[in-house]
């Protein structure tokens, strides 16, 4: 029995670990400014911002150090309490690429970050929009080496995951496990040679549109009631046609999601039950995580206790180690991940699953997701509301 599931565990883990491999050469970094064409693009950069006083400053100024694109920077203030607006303002004093603007009131069904981003695409004056979270922070040249991937592409819509800060346990734990599953379940290849919309991807802190293809299909309006843009975004443009495409954003932007312990739950716990939590991925993905990332160190800790002396099930049990590891190991180096999240990645796969299961039966309650101010209630699984308290 130890041998079946020793090596139903190692395929399992080698499913992703090969996918990963060969995803690694075309998930590349954005083409360097020296391969860029000599003419400025026209870019707008749109960051929708409620209470981001800690961030808004940082992240406005590395926009604005790019000197290389025609820019033009737009912060829409989402109903912030503290002093976000006041801050932008300031800037936008000495900056006259800065334009601060006020989000009109959201209308039902909506919810906050995507009323925010179709508000702030039809502000935009330029061909190029670029969506960023206000957590982000641009590194030099950043927007010149986007817009010139864009243009490479071909694509109507690109998305990169920026380099992760990680500090506290849980974040070293869990917010690595985004390039894992990322280059490990998606095919890139097949990605880029059809507009199946099932292989539709992306990272919501980093979003590159075609103006143009954005306003044909709809663009955030077509999600407005979803919490994941990171995946329904690019599965709309997809479904109408356009083309969608990734890159390494590791060396272009920096980004520390969550400051706590408790935010990790809350910020990855919010859309889980439309990404991994949903009803109808939640079993198979639990069933392929655990099998394929934790149960060969459970087995290899049975071998230890003398459950089986087989030989080929300690080394079919070895080798689903390393299969499991592998990925987490590169993305130390690769994407400057925590090494310390990567030898722990059985428990971080373990809390990850915590997280969608507590999602999924906090759907089924009908329980809200409380996110800065605002209440996201799933009164069934097919639509999401918003409710605004009162305060």
């Amino acid at each position: 029995m130890i041998l079946w599931i020793a090596g139903a565990s190692l395929l399992l883990a080698l499913v992703p670990a090969v996918l990963f491999l060969l995803n690694l050469g075309l998930y590349a970094p954005a083409p360097a400014r020296s391969e860029c064409d000599s003419r400025p693009a026209k870019c707008s950069v749109l960051i929708p911002a409620r209470n981001e006083e800690a961030n808004i400053a940082l992240a406005v100024r590395s926009v604005l150090q790019d000197q290389e694109v025609d820019l033009e920077l737009i912060v829409l203030d989402d109903g912030s309490t503290d002093r976000t607006a006041q801050i932008v303002r300031e800037i936008a004093e000495c900056d006259a690429r800065v334009r601060l603007e006020t989000a009109p009131a959201m209308p039902p069904g909506w919810s906050g970050k995507q009323h925010a981003c179709h508000t702030l695409a039809h502000l935009a004056r330029h061909p190029l929009l670029i969506f960023i979270d206000a957590d982000v922070r641009l590194n030099p040249g950043a927007l010149a080496r986007i817009s010139c991937f864009m243009k490479r592409s071909g694509a109507a819509l690109a998305s990169g995951v920026p380099e992760q800060q990680t500090n506290t346990l849980s974040e070293r734990l869990l917010i690595p496990l985004i390039h894992f599953v990322l280059l490990g379940f998606l095919p890139i290849r097949a990605m880029r040679t059809s507009r199946n919309p099932a292989f539709g991807a992306g990272c919501g802190q980093l979003f590159v549109v075609q103006r143009e293809a954005y306003l044909a299909c709809d663009g955030h309006r077509a999600i407005r009631g979803t919490l994941h843009d990171g995946s329904k975004l690019p599965r709309v443009f997809r479904a109408a046609g356009f083309a969608t495409d990734l890159f390494d954003a590791t060396d272009l932007a920096v980004c520390r999601m969550y400051s706590s312990n408790r935010e990790v739950w809350s910020g990855l716990g919010r859309s889980a039950h439309e990404g991994l939590g949903s009803p109808g991925v939640i079993g198979p993905a639990t069933v392929l995580l655990l099998a394929g990332q934790v149960l060969p160190f459970l087995v290899a800790a049975a071998i230890l206790l003398g459950v089986s002396a087989s030989e080929t099930a300690f080394w079919f049990t070895l080798l689903g180690i390393a299969a499991s590891l592998l990925p987490r190991l590169i993305g130390v180096r690769r994407f400057r991940q925590s090494l310390l999240g990567a030898i722990l990645h059985p428990l971080g796969v373990c809390s990850l699953l915590a997280i969608q299961w507590f999602a999924f039966f906090r759907a089924r309650r009908n329980r809200p997701a409380a996110w800065r101010g605002r209440f996201y209630f799933q009164p069934n699984l097919n639509t999401t509301e918003t409710y605004v308290p009162q305060n």
